[in-house]
């Protein structure tokens, strides 16, 4: 049965980011996508021009009509910019109770600009993390919602992996990805742990600009990935090996220019 995966997240016109970016991976990736749509952003390969919040009565009323039609599989938070937003995704994904949840804590993009409000951070932290299955900060974020400062090599990785799984619920089967990319090393090394096991996702760093998106991808690659996969680890694999081969074949795109995009369809687009 192919997956139905559901990606809960902002706008980006460019096309590297957010929900567009998402339904790409999640196709590539043999999921049929589907999108809530939780901000608007008038945004290119340079930078965050503008945000319009969309209503949380609107997003709420998505979410209802959609779960009540479509199964879904797999559940991916990306950008929800507002308290309010961030309060009514909770509430109602502890209503339809999806079986993955995988929270990608969205809160600067690659330009800089904010993209959570400050406010919104003790909501996801206490209404979203708790339902959470697979949390998949980098290290600026994973310092925010541990309230301390980003830390720079591997061994301190190991510690806020720890940390942070222990703020997720203890009942199921929960993972957290903390993704090295900010680390100063040629190996761009992921540590995914489960509050036993700590497993290292190693990959070569890929010398190129075009990294928008790589966030949002690897997120939406693992909400495809995990109803098709054996376990989390074995899902985490597969998405790692993708974004691993989109941002090598970046290039081969030219979009925008600033930080382009990743190249979702390098296995196709030949």
């Amino acid at each position: 049965m192919i997956p139905h995966a559901l990606s809960i997240a902002g706008v980006d016109p460019s096309g590297g980011a957010g929900v567009l970016a998402d339904i790409k991976a999640m196709s590539a990736l043999g999921a049929y996508g589907c999108a809530v749509i939780a901000a608007l952003t008038a945004q290119n390969t340079q930078g965050v021009t503008d945000i319009c919040p969309v209503p949380p009565e609107f997003v709420r009323s998505q979410i209802d009509t959609l779960f009540a039609d479509v199964r879904i599989d797999a559940v991916k938070i990306g950008m929800l910019g507002q308290t309010q937003v961030t309060e009514v995704v909770a509430e109602r994904l502890a209503h339809w109770k999806p079986v993955h949840i995988v929270l990608d804590p969205v809160m600067i993009a690659k330009s800089g600009a904010a993209l959570l409000e400050r406010d919104a951070v003790a909501a996801l932290r206490e209404m979203l993390l708790p339902q959470t299955t697979l949390l998949t900060p980098n290290l600026p974020e994973a310092g925010v919602l541990l309230e301390q400062a980003p830390v720079e090599n591997l061994r301190d990785m190991r510690r806020i992996a720890e940390k942070l799984r222990e703020k997720m619920n203890h009942s199921g089967e929960r993972w957290v990805l903390v993704k090295g990319g900010h680390l100063p090393a040629d190996d761009a090394i992921d540590l995914l742990h489960d509050g036993d096991r700590m497993i290292e996702l190693p990959a070569r760093r890929i010398d190129t600009r075009n990294t928008h998106g790589t966030g949002c991808t690897l997120s939406a690659a693992l909400a495809a990935c995990l109803p098709q996969a054996p376990d989390v680890p074995a899902a985490a694999r597969r998405a790692k090996d993708y974004i691993s081969q989109a941002i090598a074949h970046a290039d081969e795109l030219q979009v925008g220019h600033g930080h382009g995009p990743v190249h979702h369809f390098y296995h196709w687009w030949k």
